[in-house]
């Protein structure tokens, strides 16, 4: 993953290291990167916020031999990436689940997101990480408008010995989230992860949907799934649905088929909020904590 991302940055900082550090020399550059990244999937205001950070950086640098040039910038641009993509610290399921269980109530998630991201495997991926944690784990099927997907949400739940908690097709899925929640707290159960739609065309009744369903269940957290593949419209995606439900953190799903990597830096700068997992592959064990630093480092061609 990230090819296209790291040989393009390897192009600009090869042409960066035979300028001045001035910003007469570095502006053209710097317009050229801009284009780089919105080219990689990297949405215009992120593009635009990367390189003013690095011109702020390098501008004025003394640079003793033009041979120490190349590691001041790459290290400028590293830098400038890396503040993008650590917008604060990511929830910790595992301790939050754990808090909750101690004051004997259930941890309740809500997870939003347009049909096609892998909304529901991720749930599943999630939920088999829980369980494999010890914890009790019910899911609620709040998607109560697309064909097939209360059946769908059912076969992860068999596959991976987990109950599902459902309503007819059409039913509110708002009364679904808040059963669900009930049946935990009355069986003793741990964690609700709650399934919803994420129909397109219907924008603004979807996100009264979604708001109404938050405000009747009030989940402890709320995470917004993006696919990768999706590239810079993660930006307005991740804009719509935190503007329309708030949106406390963020899983990017098929990271392991990005060949650009722009999405993950546009997710994060957006809404400021903090990437939670990755999604590496279809498998149910294929999720992986989200570390900055790493994706940086991947990024530069580092680990």
């Amino acid at each position: 993953m990230l090819e296209g991302l790291r040989r393009s940055l390897r192009k600009f900082l090869n042409k960066i290291t035979t300028v001045e550090l001035t910003p007469e020399k570095l502006q053209p550059l710097l317009e050229e990167l801009k284009l780089t990244l919105l080219e990689n999937d990297v949405a215009f205001d992120v593009a635009e916020a990367i390189c003013a950070d690095l011109m702020a950086e390098l501008v004025g640098q003394r640079v003793p031999r033009k041979s120490d040039r190349l590691a001041i910038v790459r290290e400028a641009l590293r830098k400038a990436i890396l503040r993008v993509l650590s917008s604060g610290e990511p929830p910790d399921l595992l301790k939050l689940a754990a808090a909750k269980k101690r004051e004997g109530e259930p941890l309740s998630v809500l997870f939003v997101g347009f049909n096609g991201t892998g909304k529901t495997t991720t749930i599943a991926k999630i939920a088999k990480l829980l369980k494999d944690k010890g914890f009790k784990v019910v899911l609620a099927c709040s998607d109560t408008f697309r064909a097939g997907a209360i059946e769908q949400l059912e076969e992860h739940g068999h596959r991976l010995g987990i109950r599902v908690l459902r309503h007819k097709y059409g039913a509110d899925p708002a009364a679904v989230a808040y059963d669900a929640i009930a049946h935990a707290r009355a069986r003793g159960l741990d964690v609700v992860l709650i399934d919803t739609a994420g129909r397109v065309q219907t924008d603004k009744n979807l996100m009264a949907e979604l708001a109404k369903i938050k405000r009747v269940a009030e989940p402890d957290l709320t995470i917004l799934v993006l696919d990768a593949l999706a590239g810079n419209d993660v930006a307005v995606q991740a804009q719509l649905f935190h503007e329309g439900v708030g949106v406390d953190a963020i899983v990017l799903t098929k990271v392991d088929a990005d060949v650009r990597g722009g999405a993950a830096l546009s997710a994060a700068y957006t809404i400021r909020k903090p990437i939670m997992f990755i999604g590496v592959g279809q498998g149910y064990d294929d999720l992986r904590p989200f570390d900055p630093e790493e994706f940086t480092d991947r990024i530069f061609g580092a680990g």
